[in-house]
């Protein structure tokens, strides 16, 4: 993709992606993710009912008189964007790459972060570490993101969610939300996912396929896992073979959805063939 063509790319997601994160996202994003941290802000005099462990026993001793510490709410965040680039990325059947809708999803959440003052930084991943961008503010800073987004080139094709994960614990010190972009082909990554949830706050954005939940009738058909390079026919005419791809779509959807229970976190599907933004609004309310 030369400069050019990756500008206007650049720029198109920019437009669509900053009216819906400051139209509809933004109000959603700040009650969603409240900053977790409580900062000194002034001393008040004691009133009846304020808890005796706020005193603020030096201006109590000084006055003669109790007063207490007053806290608000820390209100920066630092959100990470952990994205899953492997090859089953480059799938889709219907109006979009999985990767299209990760970068627009990816966009969306940085300018949400943006706007209510938060630092934003990327983790690309395969079956290794393919980029960290630490995090930072700024409209520069995010379109570096969302450059990386769009033209980074992988060196691996495979997935490996478990050491993405543990990567991002012993990388990012600060509790963050940590946003994990993937259709999560993967397994064994319960006790990563685990551990970092305890940590940081943890949110899954599911990205998937329709024709990986349920097969159409169409005849002999070719399939390639672009992660492995293998490929296999298969005959879509057979009742018996729909029914089973459907029914091992159903069995791996549920044991994710556990996954995600025992790990205690929030998540979400996001379709290639349908707006993304009921589920992300719908999720940002669940909070």
């Amino acid at each position: 993709m030369d400069t050019k063509e990756l500008l206007k790319k650049v720029r198109k997601i920019e437009i669509k992606t900053k009216g819906l994160s400051s139209q509809v996202f933004s109000g959603e994003y700040h009650s969603a993710f409240k900053g977790r941290g409580m900062a000194f802000s002034e001393v008040r005099e004691y009133m009846p009912g304020d808890e005796i462990r706020t005193i603020d026993w030096n201006v109590t001793a000084r006055f003669n008189h109790p007063y207490v510490k007053v806290f608000e709410e820390e209100r920066e965040l630092t959100v990470m964007l952990i994205v899953d680039i492997s090859a089953s990325e480059s799938f889709g059947t219907k109006e979009m790459l999985k990767r299209e809708i990760i970068a627009e999803l990816s966009a969306v959440l940085a300018f949400s972060a943006t706007q209510n003052n938060d630092k934003i930084g990327l983790t690309l991943f395969t079956n290794q570490i393919e980029l960290y961008v630490p995090p930072k503010k700024g409209k520069k800073h995010i379109l570096r993101i969302i450059r990386e987004l769009i033209e980074f080139q992988p060196n691996g094709k495979k997935t490996d969610i478990k050491e993405a994960l543990r990567y991002f614990t012993n990388m990012v010190k600060k509790r963050s939300i940590a946003f994990i972009v993937s259709d999560f082909m993967d397994d064994n990554f319960e006790d990563a996912l685990k551990v970092a949830n305890k940590k940081h706050d943890i949110v899954a954005l599911k990205i998937e396929d329709a024709i990986e939940n349920e097969i159409p009738n169409v005849g002999l058909i070719q399939l390639k896992d672009n992660e492995t390079g293998q490929t296999k026919w298969i005959n879509t005419s057979s009742k018996k073979t729909r029914t089973k791809y459907k029914a091992n779509a159903i069995k791996r959807n549920r044991e994710l959805k556990e996954t995600f229970r025992k790990a205690g976190v929030d998540y979400t599907t996001i379709a290639t063939n349908r707006p993304y933004i009921i589920p992300l609004m719908n999720l940002f309310k669940q909070r």
